[in-house]
């Protein structure tokens, strides 16, 4: 006889977690689900198994605002064995090619990181979740597929070498959406000479959201434990990764029209761009807008309105 199914609650807000090494971020997704009991759920951003760090979950209405976080910058810390390549640019890969490492200064290696500072381009790693045809890149690779990949622009903002202890050496990339780091290890090996491939990777930061925020597997877990509060309390507001927009606050009658999908007057809005919209009294959250052509909040992604509110 089956288990009854756990019911679903409607909980929303974002759950920094520390994801732990060995396990996909859609484990990790499925796992922080069922614990919330969430209608509905969506991280934003895979880490490989072998990666650690910040991994935003969206609960619920989150999820609306889920792409803002995908577009932002991340910071990431590498520790990378030199001489070394393997078939999916990390430790968790074969090795297949082993050359010397050749005497190495900071000094030098500066040099060769100089290269890669600022705007770059990076061709996807077979082993990365793009997809082709609808199937992500690393199925294919596990199915001995190889496919073309087009270089795509990316930008590393800060690229710092923290540790050389020659093969090993430690960096720490602050970089744009689409950036991978096993590829940027990888060609920094290529342009040492000698291959490269990463042993550990742990984010540090995604937008807004940084490393000493979050909680791990085990907090959430001792939560679940003191029952839903304690959960709910581990969570960010859903506008959090948007925390820097500017925020415009709307009385009750210019909330009604605009989540009716009218543009409404406001003070305080700016000449252009996205906005995030509040009701007062309460500083309840109704979503994001936009400044339209004639100087008016137009809505764009807002909160479901909840029941027996019209």
């Amino acid at each position: 006889m089956s288990k009854p199914r756990r019911p679903k609650r409607p909980v929303d807000g974002i759950l920094l977690l520390d994801k732990p090494a060995g396990l996909t971020s859609n484990q990790i997704l499925q796992w922080i689900k069922h614990r919330y009991q969430a209608e509905k759920a969506g991280h934003t951003g895979s880490l490989d198994p072998l990666a650690t760090g910040v991994l935003p979950i969206c609960l619920g209405e989150a999820t609306k605002f889920s792409h803002y976080l995908l577009e932002a910058d991340k910071t990431y810390h590498t520790r990378l064995r030199l001489g070394q390549r393997t078939n999916t640019s990390d430790a968790e890969g074969e090795v297949v090619e082993e050359r010397p490492v050749p005497a190495l200064t900071r000094e030098a290696l500066e040099q060769v990181l100089d290269g890669f500072r600022g705007d770059i381009m990076q061709v996807p790693s077979m082993f990365s979740a793009l997809k082709q045809d609808g199937r992500p890149l690393y199925e294919l690779a596990r199915a001995g597929i190889e496919v073309e990949r087009a270089a795509r622009p990316v930008t590393i903002h800060s690229l710092v070498l923290d540790v050389l202890e020659p093969p090993f050496a430690e960096l720490t990339v602050s970089c744009s959406k689409g950036t991978y780091i096993r590829n940027l290890v990888e060609d920094i090996g290529e342009a040492l000479g000698c291959g490269a491939h990463v042993v550990e990777l742990r984010r540090l930061q995604a937008g807004p959201f940084r490393i000493e925020q979050t909680s791990t597997r085990e907090q959430v877990a001792a939560a679940e434990e003191q029952g839903f509060p304690a959960l709910d309390a581990l969570l960010q507001p859903a506008w959090a990764g948007l925390a820097d927009w500017p925020r415009v606050e709307l009385s009750e009658t210019s909330a009604y029209y605009l989540r009716h999908g009218n543009p409404v007057r406001a003070s305080g809005l700016p000449r252009e761009g996205s906005v995030l919209i509040f009701q007062s009294p309460d500083n309840e959250f109704l979503g994001v807008g936009a400044v339209d052509d004639d100087g008016l909040l137009a809505p764009r992604r807002l909160l479901k309105v909840p029941q027996g509110q019209t």
